[in-house]
């Protein structure tokens, strides 16, 4: 049996659902501040039992071999060429150094709160903030925003990658006169964090074009521009940093354009309820994403690779005994159990259930941080084994277009019967929560041993969640996690031949 919800747990699910209700309450979509701020309260509990802390960060170790890791999209780390810095003692050296000190004697207070605030957190947090609030303002779409989130954090990944080649290769060292706080024992040629910058901000802008652009390119320029407040990188680590974060994302973003989530669904179908998916009563609504489980995989040969067999068919004795499942599971609820089908829910105007798992991540690091380049390669693992689990389920979703329960169950068993939360507009089997949370569970088992066994419960958990809020049958989770954890090895395994471990 799972571990129960704790009360932070539950004061936490309770407050995101009171952004969204006061939201959409209102007629209007929850505030991208609102949301991000029910996130904050509700993450660092999630997992570790607590309610907080200052999470302040400090200087970390170096990690001078990070340059020759595996990347996701570039070749290698020096695929693109940055060129050297001023060469010591010149006028370019000079001008670099005159304008690094006019920046540091003029910043004010609030630069230099500004700095540091950026400094206690990790360098992809800023972006991944983002494309959370992009996703949650916008229609759910859990495949979507699985693919997004990958896309932002590998560009992040292989950005860093490429400027921990090239700090190897200049090995020059950080400004320290003055500086708010230590530099990174690594050479600051180019700035990582103005790689990383560079790459976001681009594929965001890319991924949503409805977002300013300018916007993004301004907020890219105040993050890297902060490094240079406080005195820890040269003005020319932050250029060329920025460059190459550009060149990577645009590598993405060819990526992106050819991995066919620009396909239109031709609207076939096997056919109409009770034995196939129609959405909720009452609801005229198209399926959600029905070409999904088509998209390019990056760890899966293909989103079929998987296929789990069949579910039980309308009518059939199997079909009555996961409609009795699910009824008595409603009817035998605990308030436990309420407070996880609330709390896992990630409905429309949250980030969505790869997200929760995203925001719990970036808590533990703000406790238990990581050097950049681990964090970016957490971070790209994660997103990569949950955009594979996204296209697989809905592979499976539409190999089968099953009903779900409040349509299966009214059609068979009682014509009355309602879920706990709101049924998605798309079809039961497999579960996504499934099978993003069980890929989600065995990434963050290897990346955390000390809490592999509560990472796994907690996947374990979000998966049960959908059934005790009736949108799911007991089969659905079955597979769907057995599916999952086959996608999180795979993940796994490409990451023990990425050379981080050597």
């Amino acid at each position: 049996m799972v571990n129960e919800v704790t009360e932070c747990e539950h004061g936490a699910g309770a407050a995101t659902a009171a952004a969204h209700r006061s939201g959409t309450t209102a007629g209007v979509g929850v505030s991208r501040a609102a949301l991000l701020a029910a996130f904050a309260a509700l993450a660092p509990v999630l997992l570790f039992g607590g309610c907080g802390g200052d999470g302040a960060q400090s200087a970390l170790a170096a990690e001078p071999g990070a340059g020759d890791w595996r990347p996701w999209v570039l070749e290698s780390g020096s695929q693109i060429a940055v060129p050297p810095p001023p060469r010591e003692g010149s006028q370019a050296a000079r001008q670099d150094d005159e304008e690094l000190r006019s920046v540091v004697a003029s910043r004010s207070r609030r630069d230099e709160e500004q700095a540091r605030a950026l400094a206690r957190q990790p360098a992809v947090e800023p972006w991944l903030r983002d494309v959370m609030g992009f996703v949650a303002t916008r229609p759910k779409d859990p495949a979507r925003a699985s693919r997004n989130y990958a896309l932002v954090s590998v560009a992040m990944h292989d950005a860093t990658i490429a400027a921990w080649h090239w700090k190897s290769e200049y090995d020059r060292e950080a400004p320290s006169e003055d500086a708010l706080f230590d530099a990174a024992a690594d050479p600051s040629y180019p700035s990582e964090h103005a790689a990383i910058a560079g790459a976001a901000s681009r594929v965001l802008a890319h991924l949503y074009p409805e977002e300013p652009a300018a916007s993004l390119e301004r907020q890219a320029q105040e993050i890297a521009g902060a490094r240079v407040i406080a005195g820890v990188n040269h003005p020319s680590d932050v250029e060329a940093g920025m460059a190459l974060g550009r060149q990577v994302a645009d590598q993405v973003i060819e990526r992106a354009r050819t991995d066919g989530a620009d396909r239109e669904w031709d609207g076939s179908r096997p056919g109409p309820g009770p034995r196939n998916w129609e959405p909720p009563p009452g609801s005229a609504a198209r399926p959600t994403s029905p070409v999904a489980g088509t998209w390019d995989t990056w760890v899966m040969e293909s989103g079929s690779q998987f296929r789990p067999p069949a579910p039980p068919a309308f009518g059939t004795p199997g079909f009555r005994e996961q409609a009795q499942a699910v009824v008595r599971a409603q009817e035998e609820l605990t308030p436990e159990q309420k407070s996880a089908a609330e709390f896992w829910e990630g409905g429309e105007g949250t980030a969505l259930p790869p997200g929760i798992w995203m925001q719990v991540v970036l808590e533990r690091l703000r406790n238990e941080p990581l050097t950049t380049p681990l964090t970016t390669r957490l971070f790209a693992s994660l997103t990569v084994a949950m955009a594979d689990a996204g296209v697989a389920a809905w592979d499976s979703k539409y190999a089968y277009w099953y009903p779900r329960p409040e349509n299966g169950i009214r059609d068979s068993v009682d014509p009355d019967w309602e879920p706990f939360v709101e049924t998605p507009l798309f079809p039961a089997y497999v579960s996504g929560h499934s099978t993003y949370s069980a890929a989600a569970a065995v990434v963050l088992a290897d990346v955390f041993p000390d809490r592999a066994e509560l990472w796994r419960e907690r996947g374990e958990e979000a998966g049960l969640s959908r059934i005790w809020g009736g949108i799911h049958w007991p089969v659905d989770h079955t597979y769907g996690a057995r599916l999952g954890s086959r996608i999180g090895d795979l993940t796994v395994a490409r990451a023990d031949r990425d050379g981080a471990k050597q």
